[in-house]
């Protein structure tokens, strides 16, 4: 009898405490006449960013398209985890939505290494041209059989180096730089045939690893280098422009099947109009960045892209997989 109670009382409580973390994460609530659904959604950018600020323009658009009905929980500056980690929640259940770069999801979507490759896109006109193309929408599309569901792209604009000490003009000053990069295959061989030495760490904790030296630059788009005041420690920014790669936002599918027509189309369409929203907003926070950056000290310095471009080609003669091939002329074949 006692095993069996304590059988009973285990149970119970493991009962109890999945059905806090499913109430937790996911929660329909009836206020009288409705059910209201709460969705998660955690990430790893701070409040002032564009790309946190278009995802409260999809909170407020999905609240509006329902009526109350539904609306989205957002928890920035990695509260729930790294980009990796949260990726992680999202194809096990356990989180409903996050916001990732689309090199985080390389790993298991390995059609998105194209995004990492430098100097694809010949101008911002053709990135969004090929993001928005039927090409664009399949590779959205390409980690719904792994967990995630993309409903959009971000824009994070182009992606630069910035250094503590030493000024990047040419591709041989990055020459046994320690850089950080994305926890990113391509990324990784893009720093290194530049010279460089590829140190992947997470995002919330490079701000640190400058200060403390443990790299000695880093390399993202202008609004990043701002709103994470990474400017304090780096006084060099580099507008070498190498990659364009978008972020991406992704609902789980495991939450995505439990929800009716309806919200899933009052998602979408959400999603569709803050991309627009945030898109916009970008052009204006690239400048007012950059604007940031030399007040507080940081030199600015226009470079030679073709230089660093003919360094990399590299990457393309030796690159042996037949369809990210295929897929690189594809997305040069698109015109804008």
């Amino acid at each position: 009898m006692k095993k069996e109670s304590s059988f009973f009382v285990s149970g119970l409580i493991i009962g109890l405490i999945a059905a806090t973390a499913i109430f937790s994460l996911f929660v329909r609530s009836m206020d009288g006449r409705s059910e209201k659904t709460v969705l998660k959604l955690g990430h790893c950018l701070d409040t002032n960013h564009p790309v946190h600020k278009g995802m409260v323009f999809m909170k407020e658009r999905i609240e509006e398209l329902s009526g109350g009905e539904a609306t989205i929980d957002i928890y920035p500056s990695s509260v729930l985890g790294s980009e990796v980690e949260c990726i992680a929640q999202l194809r096990s259940g356990d989180l409903a939505m996050t916001k990732t770069s689309a090199a985080s999801l390389e790993n298991f979507v390995p059609e998105l290494k194209v995004f990492g490759l430098p100097y694809l896109f010949r101008s911002e006109e053709h990135f969004w041209t090929v993001l928005k193309s039927e090409l664009g929408r399949k590779l959205l599309e390409k980690g719904n059989n792994k967990g995630v569901k993309g409903l959009c792209y971000y824009d994070s604009g182009s992606r630069n180096f910035y250094t503590k000490d030493t000024p990047i003009k040419t591709p041989e000053d990055l020459k046994n730089l320690k850089i950080r990069v994305m926890n990113s295959e391509m990324a990784m061989k893009m720093v290194s045939s530049l010279g460089a030495s590829p140190t992947p760490i997470a995002w919330g904790e490079l701000y640190t690893a400058l200060a403390q030296g443990t790299v000695d630059g880093a390399e993202n788009n202008p609004p990043s280098f701002t709103t994470n005041k990474h400017y304090e420690v780096c006084k060099h920014f580099s507008k070498d422009a190498h990659t364009r790669i978008p972020d991406v936002l992704l609902i789980s599918t495991k939450i995505w099947n439990t929800l009716d027509n309806r919200l899933q189309g009052w998602l979408v369409q959400a999603a569709g109009e803050s991309r627009e929203y945030q898109r916009q907003l970008w052009q204006e926070e690239t400048k007012e960045s950059l604007e940031t950056a030399k007040e507080n000290g940081v030199t600015i310095h226009d470079v030679d892209q073709s230089l660093f471009a003919e360094k990399v080609q590299p990457l393309y003669e030796e690159m042996e997989d037949q369809k990210m091939k295929n897929l690189v002329e594809k997305i040069r074949e698109i015109k804008p």
